[in-house]
């Protein structure tokens, strides 16, 4: 698989970090198209966050509209914007494509392919609902970065991971990942599932 992800300048680099790292666990993607917005890496270095670096992934610059993702021919199966702005958000609603993360999305919502938004942002406003709304009726994945609780995570890190791992699911991408067992109070990670 080929997989597109996109960081913009939302607080939560640190969710970008760990999509990245689940996706190079998964033996099926082949490649990743790593976008950043204009001051995304800003943002990630001021939270200390450092991107993993692998053959596999290609950072395109975001104002290049000549480069592969800009293109439905260029075959990426699937895209996430993690963390994902309100203004980007907005401007993948109304069909902006003025940079190449907005064109990858649109390209992702016209082919018919997915496309997971991980949003980061409290409160929301209703322009911030509308736009989560019309996306969501175009085909797009809307997942506000809201992680989970009842794997009892022990660091910041492991709660964000679950975040991480909704997200690399979404996109078709098999790998361990925390699922309810139903089994009461004492569910948690299944051992299938759990990271060595």
């Amino acid at each position: 698989m080929k997989i597109v992800v996109a960081v913009t300048a939302a607080s939560g680099a640190l969710y970008a970090r760990l999509c990245l790292e689940q996706l190079l666990r998964a033996e099926e993607v082949s490649e990743i198209a790593l976008v950043y917005s204009t001051h995304a890496s800003e943002v990630a270095d001021f939270e200390g966050v450092t991107m993993p670096e692998d053959p596999r992934i290609r950072i395109f610059d975001n104002d290049d509209l000549f480069a592969p993702p800009a293109s439905g021919s260029a075959d990426y199966d699937a895209m996430a914007v993690v963390p994902c702005s309100v203004g980007t958000l907005g401007r993948i609603a109304c069909g902006v494509s003025q940079s190449l993360i907005e064109r990858a999305a649109d390209v992702m919502l016209k082919e018919r392919r997915r496309l997971v938004l991980v949003v980061r942002e409290t409160p929301l406003s209703l322009i911030h609902l509308r736009n989560m709304t019309a996306l969501t009726e175009a085909g797009a994945v809307v997942l506000p970065a809201s992680p989970g609780f009842y794997a009892r995570p022990s660091s910041v890190e492991e709660l964000c991971r679950s975040v991480a791992e909704r997200v690399t699911a979404l996109l078709g991408i098999s790998g361990p990942r925390y699922r309810w067992t139903g089994e009461g109070r004492s569910a948690g990670r299944n051992d299938s599932d759990s990271e060595k």
